[in-house]
Order: structure tokens, then C-alpha cells, then sequence
């Protein structure tokens, strides 16, 4: 079978692109499933408590990791900008994980404490109050909206059925935690745990 019959016969062509990728998938995917450094918790880390986890989902569903990466990468300029590179055990609790690779706006992955409750608050209210050059939107509607116990308690226990280790306490309490707060609040508490568990490490 020459080069020639393969490029014309698409069918035949198709098939061998799948084993090809297929093969390279395992190649890739297979050893990092057994490889302990990209499978278990870094020190220091720990799943979302619930207020965090909802900022989390708040910051998905507003697109924030369409201009904010959360991955510093291992090069001296990186470390020296954003602090230490990002450990592959810092994300395991991630489903999924917001590596991301654009920077419209600099990276968070260690943004939490560098600013104040009140600094995040007016940035996601109006960011060119603070940053009068920020093309950011702003987030008005956050401070607005309130947030629904029931479905955060939904899901820390469907993230403790996928592994995430979740107790029962964690869950029962789910509720709590978030009443009375509001989504910015969430989305506030979410970015000021980002890497402030391992962001110190030498």
C-alpha cells in the first residue's frame, strides 16, 4: 500500500489517523495515571471548601479563564512575575483543571492574598477604578445575586462520588457555608485561595 492509495482513499485515511492519535493518547495518558506527583494532592492541598468551590464555578461560567491562565510555567521570567512554578499535585481537586494558556491579563495561579477582599471586590465591580487602562469587564450582577444552598450541597457529593475526598460533615454543612454570601463573594474567596497553600515552597 503506497503513500498515494492512503491519501485518496478516505475511509482508509481516517482509520489510520484514529490509531495514530490513539497511540500517542496512551503513550501520554497512561503513564501519568500511575505517576504519583500528577495523581495525589501536593502538601498543603485540600479540596474546595463550599463557598470557594462555587467562586470556582462562578469564575467558569464568566469566562475568566478565557484571559486569566492559572499554570506558571518553570522559566525565570515566569517565577520572577508570578512566583513558583505550578505543581501538577496543586490541581488534582480541579475537575477540570484551568492550566488554560491565555493571558489577556496576567495569570492567577498565585493571586490569592497579593490583594485585599475589598481591592477584589471594586476590580470586579469596575476594574478601571482601579486599572484605568484594564480592558476587564466589569461584573456588577455579581454583588446582585445570592447563592443557592441546595445545589452547592449537590455538588460536593457529586464530586465526593468521583473521588474528591469530601466528608459527610463537609456536605451536611455545604449550605451553611455559602448562606448569606453572595456570588461575588464566592468568586472572591475562590481567588484568594488560589496557590496560597503551596505558593510559599522554595
Amino acid at each position: 500500500m503506497n503513500h498515494e492509495t492512503i491519501e485518496k482513499t478516505t475511509g482508509l485515511l481516517g482509520v489510520l489517523i484514529v490509531i495514530t492519535v490513539s497511540i500517542g493518547g496512551i503513550a501520554e495518558i497512561v503513564p501519568l495515571m500511575n505517576s504519583a506527583p500528577a495523581v495525589e494532592p501536593a502538601p498543603g492541598i485540600e479540596p474546595y471548601p463550599a463557598l470557594e468551590l462555587h467562586g470556582r464555578d462562578i469564575y467558569l461560567r464568566e469566562g475568566c479563564y478565557n484571559c486569566h491562565s492559572q499554570m506558571v510555567r518553570p522559566f525565570r521570567a515566569e517565577t520572577e512575575r508570578y512566583g513558583n512554578y505550578s505543581l501538577a499535585g496543586e490541581s488534582v481537586y480541579d475537575h477540570p483543571f484551568q492550566f488554560g494558556s491565555k493571558r489577556t491579563g496576567p495569570d492567577l495561579a498565585r493571586v490569592g492574598g497579593r490583594y485585599s477582599d475589598e481591592w477584589h471586590r471594586v476590580h470586579l465591580l469596575n476594574p478601571r477604578d482601579l486599572v484605568p487602562e484594564s480592558n476587564m469587564p466589569a461584573y456588577p450582577w455579581l454583588a446582585a445575586r445570592g447563592i443557592d444552598g441546595a445545589a452547592v450541597t449537590t455538588k460536593l457529593e457529586r464530586l465526593a462520588m468521583i473521588g474528591v475526598p469530601y466528608s459527610d460533615e463537609d456536605i451536611a454543612g455545604a449550605a451553611a457555608a455559602v448562606e448569606g454570601q453572595t456570588e461575588l463573594d464566592a468568586l472572591i474567596a475562590y481567588l484568594q485561595g488560589l496557590g496560597t497553600a503551596v505558593g510559599q515552597r522554595r
